[in-house]
C-alpha cells in the first residue's frame, strides 16, 4: 500500500506535459484501483482492458492486459495500457462499466487527451467491452470483445440453467434448488448433490448418455482444453469425458455463481417456462454424439426427453430479469466498430454466445459495425499473442480508413504470424450453431 500511495503522489506531481512515467498505480473515488502503463514512445492511443469475472473472496488487482506477453508486445507497438479492478467482485458489471470510464478520464486528466481510445477485454471483460461500445460508443475509437459473453446475462444465465436442471431432472430423484439460493451454504450444498450425482453417472454408459444430453443443451464442445489433441470426429468417448469434466466447473457457474449473482439481482433471473428441451437439442452442435452415446446405451432420448418436459419448471423475478437487462443486455447497435474473436473450443463461454450477438445486430441493422473471427482451439480465451495482435491490428486499420480489412482467417494467420512467428496461429472459417436461448433488445 506505501509503495502505491508513493506512486500515486508522484504521478499527481507531473503535468500531462511531462514526460509519462512508465507505469502508475492508483484508486478511483469508486474504491476501484487502477493500473496505468505508457511507453516512451507512444503511438497517442489508449487501450482500456475489462478484465473477467473475479469470484467473491479472491483477489482483485487491477489489470490493463490479458497476459504478461500480450501487454509486452503492446508496449512494444507503443500503446498505452489502462485498467481497473472494478469496485467490487463478482456480478459487478454495473461497476465495471463507470469504473472503466472514470479510468478513462483519470488517465486524461495525467497524460493528456490520446488521439484515440480503443476499448478491449476478455471472458467477462469481453461483455463489458461490447457494453462500453454499445452504451458509450461515442468515447471509443473502437473494440475488441475476446472470448466474450456476447449472449449478454438474460441469455447466458437461462443457458447455464439448462444442464443443471438436465441433471437434476435425470440423474437424481432430488428436489435441491437451482435458483432463489438464499446464500452460498445453500448453492454449495446443492452442487456438492449434482456433482457427486453427475460422477456416479460417468460410471455407466446410460449415466454418461445422459450427462451428453446435459452437456449439448449447453453446447459444451467436445474439445474443451487446448493442452490436449482435438478428438475426431466420431470420438464420442473422449468428447464425452471432455464433457463430463467441464459440467463440474457448468455446476460451479450454475449454482454458487449463480447465486452471487442473485444478490446483485435481487432475485432469480431464469427461466426455463415454456422451453422446449427437443427443440434445444436439434439445434445443439452435439447432438450427433447424444444420439450415437443413446443408442449404445440402449437408452430412449425420446422417452428422456420427454422425462424433462414433465418435470416442474422453473419461473424468473421479473425485477431480476429487468437487472440483468440493464447490467448487461444488448441491442445488437455497438456504436463503434466491434471486432469479436472467439476460440471454437471455448467450454465456459461456448462460442455459440457469438451466433447470438450476431443475430442481434442483424435485426439491428448494424452488420456493418460488427466483424467477428474464430480460432480453432480448445479452452475459454486460449489465443496466441500473435492471434489478439493481429485482431487488434484489424480493428485499428478499421478505425484508421473507415473500412474494414481483410478479416478472413488467412489474412488473419498470416498478420498473427509477422506479430508472433514463434507461435502456431489457428485462425478458421467457422459458423456457430444456433444460440440455444437468445434474448437481446434488438427483437
Amino acid at each position: 500500500m506505501k509503495l502505491l500511495l508513493a506512486t500515486t503522489l508522484v504521478a499527481g506531481l507531473l503535468s500531462p506535459a511531462a514526460a509519462p512515467p512508465s507505469h502508475v498505480e492508483g484508486a478511483l473515488p469508486s474504491g476501484a484501483t487502477y493500473v496505468m502503463d505508457v511507453p516512451r514512445d507512444w503511438n497517442r492511443t489508449v487501450l482500456v482492458y475489462s478484465h473477467g469475472y473475479t469470484p467473491d473472496g479472491t483477489p482483485n488487482p487491477a489489470q490493463n492486459a490479458p497476459s504478461a506477453a500480450v501487454r509486452t508486445a503492446a508496449l512494444d507497438h507503443g500503446y498505452a495500457l489502462i485498467g481497473s479492478s472494478y469496485a467490487e467482485t463478482g456480478w459487478a458489471l454495473e461497476h465495471a462499466l463507470r469504473d472503466q470510464l472514470s479510468t478513462v478520464e483519470e488517465f486524461a486528466k495525467r497524460f493528456g487527451k490520446p488521439r484515440r481510445t480503443i476499448a478491449w477485454g476478455a471472458s467477462l471483460g469481453g461483455m463489458i467491452t461490447t457494453g462500453l461500445a454499445e452504451r458509450h460508443g461515442h468515447r471509443f475509437a473502437g473494440a475488441l470483445s475476446m472470448c466474450g459473453v456476447q449472449a449478454g446475462a438474460v441469455a447466458s444465465w437461462n443457458n447455464t440453467l439448462d444442464p443443471i436442471f438436465a441433471i437434476r431432472t435425470l440423474l437424481t430423484t432430488s428436489n435441491t434448488p437451482l435458483a432463489d439460493l438464499p446464500d452460498q451454504a445453500s448453492a454449495l450444498a446443492s452442487a456438492a448433490e449434482l456433482t457427486s450425482a453427475l460422477d456416479a453417472a460417468q460410471a455407466t454408459p446410460q449415466g454418461r448418455a445422459r450427462i451428453a444430453l446435459a452437456a449439448a443443451l449447453h453446447n459444451i464442445p467436445a474439445w474443451t482444453t487446448a493442452s490436449s489433441p482435438e478428438p475426431a470426429p466420431d470420438d464420442y468417448d473422449t468428447a464425452q469425458r471432455n464433457q463430463y469434466e467441464q459440467l463440474h466447473n457448468t455446476i460451479y457457474t450454475g449454482l454458487p455463481a449463480r447465486q452471487e449473482a442473485e444478490t446483485w439481482a435481487g432475485g432469480n433471473m431464469s427461466w426455463n417456462t415454456g422451453v422446449n428441451y427437443a427443440h434445444l437439442l436439434a439445434r445443439s452442435a452435439v447432438r450427433p454424439e447424444v444420439e450415437a452415446l443413446y443408442a449404445r446405451a440402449g437408452l430412449s432420448l425420446t422417452e428422456d426427453l420427454a422425462t424433462l418436459a414433465r418435470a416442474p419448471r422453473i419461473s424468473a423475478d421479473p425485477g431480476a430479469v429487468a437487472y440483468m437487462i440493464r447490467y448487461l443486455t444488448f441491442t445488437g447497435r455497438p456504436g463503434t466498430p466491434l471486432f469479436t474473436i472467439h476460440t471454437t473450443g471455448d467450454a465456459d463461454v461456448p462460442v455459440q454466445g457469438q451466433r447470438a450477438y450476431a443475430d442481434a445486430v442483424h435485426d439491428a441493422g448494424y452488420e456493418k459495425s460488427l466483424r467477428q473471427a474464430f480460432v480453432h482451439r480448445g479452452g475459454h480465451c486460449t489465443f496466441t499473442t500473435g492471434e489478439i495482435m493481429a485482431a487488434l491490428a484489424a480493428l485499428e486499420k478499421r478505425v484508421d480508413t473507415g473500412r474494414w480489412p481483410d478479416t478472413g482467417p488467412n489474412a488473419l494467420n498470416a498478420s498473427a504470424a509477422r506479430l508472433d512467428p514463434g507461435a502456431t496461429h489457428a485462425y478458421r472459417t467457422y459458423r456457430p450453431a444456433p444460440y440455444p436461448r437468445p434474448f437481446d433488445l434488438a427483437r
